[in-house]
């Protein structure tokens, strides 16, 4: 486990309570310093390891998600310059994993990794403008970025809209360009369907875009290649609030509120229905400890909260 100089300490301490020969002389350091040996069993009680990427015989991709440990060196730093007396004060740094979502070749992503405790809400938008705008108040009131998946018909007519939605920094990505069902279309037409999209968010919006959401969540293998030869990463949910279907808002915040966990991508619409339970959907994420990014932090393998000094 090479963690720089911290990292390598850390490692020469693991092996040293494995029997390592270098044992003896790791015991007559500890002797001289006590203040590093009492940072090096911090350091070994502290560490959890980082979580791979991996693909899940039901979710599909599932990303990766960061280890923690203490930085040996600098705490030892901070430790030796501070007042004599002083409690122990450990600064982290967070351990890669070795296997990410990039390693794992062209699989739909339903999920984020369990262990991280953050939510995404996701909005599929080719229609439905008479509700953006209250949609976007209440995540500036709640303080919430979101996701959005423009249908590309849906931009060419509606720039100044998606340039709105982008200006108050929320993830603009693609939807397709006509809502086919992209699993009964040829390879070349579902080829045309998410470049000619990808074109729109780069030319008028000049987005930098990881991600595709097929229309209705119809897909097949193709879809999925096809969007990875594009450099995009196929998106679909984790929970769905149907809103589609004109439920009662109450009845779309007690599904959020059941079926969300850590790592969840929620899936809504500019419908009425929405619109009316969005503010309690971010209160019942809350409530179950969630904190709430974009489909690109929720999918990162980056900690969260983000890693700071302290003990």
């Amino acid at each position: 486990m090479m963690l720089g100089t911290g990292g390598w300490e850390l490692g020469r301490y693991i092996e040293s309570l494995k029997g390592n020969p270098f044992n003896q002389a790791a015991a007559v350091l500890a002797a001289a310093d006590p203040l590093l040996e009492q940072i090096r069993q911090e350091a070994q009680a502290r560490y959890q390891k980082p979580v791979n990427a991996k693909v899940d015989p039901v979710w599909k991709a599932i990303p990766g998600y960061s280890g923690l440990a203490v930085d040996i060196d600098a705490t030892y730093s901070r430790a030796s310059s501070g007042p004599a007396g002083a409690p122990l004060q450990l600064v982290y740094k967070e351990v890669p994993p070795e296997i990410n979502l990039e390693d794992l070749g062209p699989y739909p992503i339903y999920r984020g990794n369990p262990n991280k405790p953050m939510a995404a809400i996701m909005v599929n938008v080719a229609w439905g403008n008479e509700y953006l705008q209250d949609i976007l108040i209440t995540l500036d009131e709640e303080k919430v970025k979101a996701t959005f998946f423009l249908d590309g018909s849906w931009l060419s007519k509606n720039e100044e809209l998606a340039k709105e939605v982008m200006a108050r920094g929320h993830e603009l990505s693609n939807h397709a360009y006509s809502h086919p069902d992209m699993s009964r279309i040829s390879r070349a037409a579902q080829q045309q369907q998410i470049s000619r999209t990808e074109e729109l968010l780069r030319s008028r919006l000049h987005v930098k875009n990881r991600w595709f959401a097929p229309p209705s969540g119809a897909f097949n293998q193709t879809t999925v290649e096809v969007a990875a030869a594009e450099g995009l990463k196929t998106i679909l949910w984790t929970v769905d609030t149907v809103d589609w279907k004109k439920p009662a808002p109450e009845w779309i915040i007690s599904k959020v509120s059941r079926e969300a966990g850590p790592g969840s991508l929620i899936l809504m619409h500019p419908t009425a229905s929405s619109r009316d339970a969005l503010k309690g959907m971010i209160t019942a994420l809350r409530k179950k400890g969630l904190a709430l990014g974009t489909v690109t932090e929720t999918l990162s393998p980056a900690r969260f909260p983000e890693v700071e000094a302290g003990s």
